[in-house]
């Protein structure tokens, strides 16, 4: 009824801002996981489609077709008579109370129960079994799709994902082709779909509407990625042509190259390319010296666009129209492909790493994933209790108390030498001395590190020592010529020196 316009009105201006500070409360907490973080990305989503609802409401009544506003306002401005005041007023307020009853089962927002009901919501977002819950792209079918068409080659499923998006690859030929516009058509599908639900928040109509913006300039300039070269029709038909008439002044020089190659070039012009060797040979050297454009049109297949006219206008209209629509889905295409990136990249590694798998490895894996998954989320939901500052251990998870008392991981050990590093119990005091630090440490000083010098730390003693060991080896120095033993075939021991000296004189 009119007089609830103005009441609908505020109602939903109030209902945006509980919205648009609900979005912005979830959007400031910081999820715990990648599902979490999924799970955020639909809320928001969600809460921004109420947001549009709720706008698109608000504009229709102040757009005011029926003029019920208008009338309500008017309502409001006149003074009413002193008898009819109170008579105004009560049915007003009936009309209100009539609208809120209408509306009971209505969403309501409450600013109270700070929106527990609503953040707490779980979204359904299904995905295949091989897209493992957005971490990888499920390219099966588009995969059977490619290899059994013409444009397509066989090879395996994990080249594919590496290669399906570099259409360059393929050759203008077979891209201008009912066949290839659909398979384009669904990759642009199933791309759109899985963004979708990966990533929510990512406006793809914005996207779509620039990248057509740029392409209409793109097309007409012939800088389209892969579709630079794109001429008239008459122009790709020759390129494609791999016979060159110029090279060929009769046609027994043609009939040559065989039936198979005359019928490629004939059906390449638009030529018919039935008929005996000699026949396609004498067909085709007639472009020798008659344009393309002048020939009688006998000669061209059934539905070519052979003419002058079927060149120069329809035909090469369509044709150029159903390019134009193939590279736009390309460039599209494209577009998702940076930024899936790291899902292809992911998804690339998963296919390679199934192919050393067994079937019943590859479902052992799964499981494991999805109940590694539900488990991080479980634990990372509860807060670490760890009043005492423990050690986290291998399960991300304070050590016992216990332990910590045994190993003495509250006994700091500081090493100069390592640069004032502190190591945190006696096990690992004593296993540092062979780490990298600490052996950085005594290289740098110019000393090598050995046995002698373990429980060492300070850079003092450590020079100290050194020179201590030094002064003792010339005394006690290492000669090699006196002390390093030598034994001949009978037995004999001798030192290096003297060995050498009789095995010169030639008596050993």
């Amino acid at each position: 009824m009119a007089s609830s316009v103005l009441e609908a009105t505020r109602a939903a201006h109030e209902d945006l801002e509980r919205l648009e500070r609900l979005a912005v409360r979830e959007l400031q907490r910081d999820p715990a996981n990648a599902r979490d973080r999924l799970f955020q990305s639909h809320r928001v989503r969600n809460i921004i489609d109420l947001v549009v609802t709720t706008s698109d409401r608000l504009v229709e009544i102040y757009e005011d077709k029926d003029g019920a506003r208008k009338e309500e306002i008017s309502n409001h401005l006149t003074a009413p008579v002193q008898d009819d005041i109170f008579h105004k007023f009560f049915d007003r307020l009936k009309d209100i109370r009539e609208s809120h009853r209408r509306s009971h089962s209505a969403r309501f927002i409450s600013e109270t129960d700070d929106h527990e009901e609503l953040l707490k919501e779980e979204p359904a977002i299904e995905f295949s079994g091989e897209e493992a819950f957005g971490r990888y792209l499920d390219l099966h079918e588009l995969y059977n799709e490619f290899i059994n068409s013409k444009f397509g080659s066989l090879m395996e499923y994990s080249a594919y994902v590496g290669i399906f998006s570099q259409t360059e690859k393929i050759t203008h030929s077979l891209k201008a082709t009912r066949q290839y516009k659909e398979y384009l058509e669904h990759i642009l599908e199933y791309l759109t779909y899985f963004l979708r639900r990966t990533e929510p928040l990512q406006d793809l109509q914005k996207i779509f509407t620039k990248l057509e913006s740029e392409f209409e300039e793109q097309w007409a300039n012939g800088e389209v990625p892969g579709w630079e070269n794109k001429g008239t029709e008459i122009e790709s038909v020759v390129q494609e042509s791999e016979v060159d008439l110029d090279y060929y002044n009769s046609v027994e020089e043609l009939v040559e190259l065989g039936p198979e190659k005359l019928k490629e070039a004939l059906a390449a012009r638009g030529l018919k390319g039935g008929g005996t060797v000699q026949q396609r040979a004498e067909r085709l050297f007639l472009l020798k010296h008659t344009p393309l454009e002048q020939l009688d049109r006998k000669h061209f297949a059934k539905g070519s666009r052979g003419s002058v006219s079927n060149v120069s206008s329809n035909g090469n209209n369509s044709k150029d129209d159903l390019k134009k629509e193939i590279a736009l889905i390309e460039l599209k295409m494209r577009r998702l492909c940076e930024i899936l990136d790291e899902v292809i990249v992911r998804t690339k590694e998963n296919a390679e790493k199934k192919l050393t798998l067994t079937y019943e490895e590859m479902e052992a894996e799964r499981e494991e994933e999805e109940v590694q998954a539900d488990s991080e989320s479980d634990d990372e939901d509860q807060q670490i209790y760890n009043p005492l500052k423990l050690p986290m251990g291998w399960d991300g998870k304070p050590i016992p108390y216990w332990l910590y008392k045994l190993h003495g991981l509250g006994q700091e050990f500081k090493c100069e030498i390592c640069g004032n590093h502190s190591y945190w119990g006696r096990r690992a005091y004593e296993r540092h001395f062979k780490e990298w630090r600490h052996q950085h440490g005594m290289r740098c000083l110019g000393i090598p590190n050995t046995k002698n010098f373990n429980e060492i730390t300070s850079i003092e003693e450590a020079k100290a020592l050194w020179e201590r060991i030094q002064s003792k080896q010339g005394l006690n120095k290492w000669r090699p010529d006196l002390e390093e033993e030598y034994e001949d075939t009978d037995g004999n021991i001798y030192n290096r020196k003297t060995y050498t000296d009789l095995q010169r004189q030639g008596l050993i």
